[in-house]
């Protein structure tokens, strides 16, 4: 098995890249898809929204989860909390980011 810091930092980097690709496509979602969404609109966005929560989910307590399950509540554990923080550094960098532009 992986040492859990690296599952961790592989698992909130890909949370982070999930999420921008998420946001690029929102931003850039009426020159994809027009500016009149109707009621086929709406179910998309509720359908991104959920695969969205499926994936973060998937990405940050699945393995976690699995591994608790399975007996190793202390790994388990460790592994959830160095992903949060992990993903927590990766929030506050990119705010601080966005705060010098």
């Amino acid at each position: 098995m992986k040492n859990s810091l690296q599952t961790a930092v592989i698992n909130s980097v890909a949370t982070a890249v999930y999420i921008a690709l998420v946001s690029l496509l929102m931003t850039y979602g009426n020159q994809i898809f027009g500016q009149e969404m109707g009621v086929l609109g709406g179910v998309g966005i509720l359908l991104l929204m959920t695969l969205s929560v499926l994936v973060v989910g998937s990405l940050v307590i699945g393995k976690p989860l699995m591994m608790y399950l399975d007996g190793n509540k202390k790994e388990a554990v460790k592994l959830l909390m160095q992903t949060i923080l992990i993903l927590a550094v990766i929030t506050v960098i990119f705010l601080g980011i966005l705060a010098l532009i």
